[in-house]
């Protein structure tokens, strides 16, 4: 998946480094997680992302974004999670021919607008493979016993598309599926969940955004109190 940076951290972070992958799993069908270890540890803030790029033979470059969805910590240590996209040479090229014990060039932690410190109650919507950055920092506020600071909707289509799923569950989650459940998103699901005054971070398709912005001002969300990143395929 990519994404548009919201911002950008500290410009000694902008260097590239060669990450180790250790280890690959399967989220769903799509999507894969990829735990790389980093030559320069730099711990990240739970919503950031990393730049992947990949160099041919010939010279050609191409590169794209994936946010971080381990939850920050000093081990050196970060999961990317990544959606097969159809023609994607990045997401094609990660899914079918990375395997451990290969390196892959990397740039970051990137971002500061969609980003949470962890002290601060927020409310979390995701669409599809907008819940990875979320669930960076659901699992930071497992991690520190503070989920009480953190109210969760994750949107998927059907359960065999819900990333995380043997994790995401819990006190802190509402899980709606929009095929095999009873559609999309409405604000009967969010206005239940919106306690006031807290900061809320929205990750999905342009559509999904718009739709759930639009949502949450209905329910009395405050315009500028929602953080949005959309994802899509590249240009």
């Amino acid at each position: 998946m990519t994404l548009t940076p919201g911002g950008t951290t500290h410009r000694r972070t902008l260097r590239w480094q060669l990450a180790r992958v250790l280890a690959v799993r399967d989220e769903t069908p799509r999507a894969r997680t990829l735990r790389l270890a980093l030559p320069e540890p730099r711990r990240h803030v739970a919503g950031q992302h990393y730049v992947v790029r990949l160099t041919a033979p010939d010279g050609y470059t191409a590169q794209r974004s994936y946010s971080v969805a381990s939850a920050p910590d000093d081990t050196g240590e970060i999961e990317l999670t990544v959606e097969e996209l159809e023609d994607g040479e990045v997401s094609g090229y990660l899914h079918g021919v990375v395997e451990p014990g290969d390196e892959l060039e990397v740039r970051g932690p990137i971002g500061g607008y969609f980003a949470w410190a962890g002290d601060t109650p927020a409310l979390l919507v995701g669409g599809g493979s907008g819940v990875v950055p979320l669930m960076a920092m659901l699992r930071q506020a497992r991690r520190a016993g503070a989920g009480d600071l953190l109210r969760v909707v994750v949107s998927a289509r059907t359960a065999a598309d819900l990333y995380y799923a043997d994790e995401l569950p819990g006190p802190e989650t509402t899980v709606v599926l929009t095929r095999t459940g009873r559609g999309r998103l409405t604000v009967d699901d969010l206005a239940p969940l919106v306690r006031g005054g807290e900061d809320v971070f929205v990750c999905g398709s342009p559509g999904f955004c718009d739709a759930v912005t639009d949502l949450l001002v209905e329910a009395g969300v405050p315009v500028g109190s929602i953080r949005t990143e959309r994802f899509g395929p590249s240009g």
